[in-house]
């Protein structure tokens, strides 16, 4: 693909690009771990009705008795906290059904262990020093592939030429000095130059070899690449042992 711009801005573009997934990849981390962390509706429920009861028993026993309360309210108030009680039962019982769902996938999804996946993630696993990117082009690209760190800082920056097609890249898990990282989760951005002279993002998955099944805190399943988690739904695919993922 033909265009102005050269190598080292395009492989500034993506390190850019590759420290705003990181970013974005941190807020979607904080805020599952957030809606994680409910109160128990039930517990908070019982405490305010309870004080509910005092004050209505301290009340009606301190009226004026030629001018009593009048109770209309009360028993208002007492069928919305029976509607509220019964909500909350309900949710509880849907939770138990969820958790009940999620052991069932988690047992279906056991075969899955040991077998290579590929993900829709901007997040890549290095294991045993390897990491591995996939592509599907419709056109050959010149690409710039910048991978950072869990502090959100580029370690790897490279350019590659991607053929057109199904094709995969691999990292080898060293930094740009030369240096071998550790396994773990690194992000990941592409770009390729565009028409305009600048660059666009190159759509991807990562591909990596499944070492566990989890449950979430939203309900659902993880898959396990060594230290990385990914949501089931972002499995595309399972490769078999006969395709090469590199």
């Amino acid at each position: 693909m033909s265009s102005t711009i050269s190598s080292t801005d395009l492989t500034t573009a993506a390190a850019a690009a590759a420290k705003q997934a990181h970013s974005s990849n941190l807020a979607s981390s904080a805020a599952a771990s957030t809606s994680a962390s409910t109160p128990d509706s039930l517990s908070s429920l019982t405490s305010n009705y309870n004080q509910f009861l005092t004050l209505l028993t301290a009340q009606l026993q301190h009226q004026d008795p030629t001018s009593p309360t009048d109770t209309s309210s009360f028993t208002s108030e007492l069928a919305q906290f029976a509607g509220v009680e019964e909500q909350i039962k309900t949710n509880t019982n849907l939770s138990q059904l969820i958790a009940l769902n999620q052991t069932s996938e988690m047992s279906q999804s056991s075969s899955f262990v040991g077998k290579q996946a590929v993900l829709s993630s901007s997040q890549m696993a290095l294991q045993n020093a390897t990491g591995t990117l996939q592509f599907n082009l419709p056109t050959a690209e010149t690409v710039g592939i910048a991978v950072t760190n869990s502090a959100g800082a580029v370690v790897a920056n490279r350019s590659a030429d991607i053929p057109a097609g199904t094709s995969t890249w691999t990292w080898n898990g060293k930094d740009d000095a030369g240096n071998t990282l550790p396994d773990g989760t690194y992000d990941v951005a592409v770009v390729t130059p565009n028409a305009s002279g600048g660059s666009s993002a190159v759509p991807f998955n990562v591909i990596g070899t499944i070492t566990g099944i989890a449950k979430n805190a939203n309900g659902g399943v993880n898959v396990q690449m060594g230290s990385t988690s990914a949501d089931m739904s972002e499995v595309i695919s399972l490769l078999s042992p006969s395709t090469p993922a590199s």
